[in-house]
């Protein structure tokens, strides 16, 4: 007999206006850019008439004005939830315009010893668990119909390795996680049983950003954890 089926959606906020290149982690008045407000839009478009029932958010600028067209297409009023905040690490205020080759700058290198845990921020493990529990709550809220959840690349990747009973260890170049991405958990009940992965706003998203270290991009798939 099949459960209650329930799907909590991940998604990634729009592209930020950030001409400096700073990565600004959870740092305050960071705003999404025109077109990380027409990516925004086109999510609302693409998958506000399913039968989205709660919308979480990041307390994030950029993770709010992302939620912000869907939760007046779908009448909702968006719950911020701290446990979906960015990761915090320790390059916050600085610059990647050469992208893994800043990452190893010489002042950087200290840092980098234990790239498992990771050496250089918020442990893996202590996202993952802030991650699910917001899941969770987000599943209890949305039983039998679907939530939506915006946060940032790096909790959400990491939250679909465990899923997927992956490996923590990873290329930032090949994170299936682009700007405005949805990585969608199903549940039937309280079990996890699928994992599926979708870019409604990808038309907008600049190649170079599906290339960077801190935006890379992926094609449409599914997998069972």
């Amino acid at each position: 007999m099949t459960g209650t089926e329930t799907i909590v959606h991940l998604l990634r906020h729009g592209e930020v206006y950030n001409p400096d290149g700073v990565l600004y982690g959870r740092r305050s008045g960071f705003h999404l850019s025109d077109r990380g407000q027409a990516m925004a839009e086109r999510v609302a478009e693409s998958v506000g008439d399913r039968n989205i029932v709660h919308l979480v958010s990041s307390p994030l600028e950029r993770a709010q004005e992302t939620a912000a067209p869907l939760a007046k297409v779908r009448g909702l009023e968006v719950q911020i939830d701290e446990r979906v905040i960015e990761s915090d690490n320790d390059f916050v205020g600085q610059t990647f315009g050469r992208g893994v080759l800043d990452v190893l700058r010489p002042s950087n290198l200290r840092r980098l010893y234990n790239p498992w845990k990771p050496s250089w921020g918020e442990p893996y493990k202590e996202m993952v668990a802030r991650m699910m529990a917001a899941v969770h709550d987000a599943r209890k809220a949305a039983e039998g119909n679907e939530a939506v959840v915006v946060s940032h690349q790096l909790p959400i990747w990491i939250t679909r390795l465990a899923a997927e009973h992956r490996s923590f260890l990873h290329d930032p170049r090949k994170r299936h996680c682009t700007l405005c991405s949805l990585t969608s958990l199903h549940f039937e009940d309280d079990r996890l049983v699928k994992v599926s992965y979708s870019e409604p706003a990808a038309d907008l998203i600049p190649v170079k950003d599906k290339n960077a270290p801190f935006s890379a991009g992926g094609a449409e798939q599914e997998e069972r954890p």
